[in-house]
């Protein structure tokens, strides 16, 4: 997360389509670390990786969080086209390979993924006294007005701009 805060209200303009993807891991047993680091360690190049070549990728940003057994990824993508070319980049099929080779079904460790084509105008969000976080980071980082006052009026702006196009 960054560390300018924003005093106010902010919102992200949503008027583009654009692809949520979740992808994460729960540690199933704590003690077999020989089974999940590996997977734990392999996200950080791929991470590196995205944030490099954001534009020829369609990879726009992320978030991460982690609990005491799992961790999860939020990541904002262009399009499911872009996701899809990327699974099948030599870096993610190397780091799956791998996981395949090392963990297959072991149960030691899990993992998941969801993805989630949001179209234009069926999104919102509000930021009050924060970093650029989120959707905020990825998109448009704009001041709430009267017009997009309410969470109502944010989704109904984007509706509407995608009725003029």
């Amino acid at each position: 997360m960054g560390k300018e805060v924003f005093p106010g209200r902010f919102t992200t303009e949503n008027n583009e389509n654009i692809v949520v993807f979740l992808i994460g891991m729960r540690i199933n047993k704590r003690r077999a670390m020989t089974k999940w680091l590996p997977v734990f360690n392999a996200m950080p190049g791929m991470i590196k990786e995205l944030y490099t070549h954001k534009e020829e990728l369609g990879f726009i940003s992320m978030e991460n969080y982690f609990g005491l057994r799992s961790t999860v990824m939020i990541q904002y993508w262009r399009s499911t086209e872009d996701l899809m070319a990327y699974a099948k980049n030599d870096k993610h099929l190397a780091a799956w390979k791998n996981f395949n080779k090392k963990i297959g079904n072991n149960d030691a460790v899990g993992i998941y993924h969801e993805t989630y084509e949001v179209p234009a105008g069926n999104y919102e969000s509000l930021y009050g006294n924060m970093p650029l976080y989120g959707l905020g980071k990825a998109l448009n980082h704009i001041p709430i007005t009267a017009a997009r006052g309410s969470a109502r009026k944010r989704f109904d702006s984007g509706k509407l701009k995608q009725a003029d196009v």
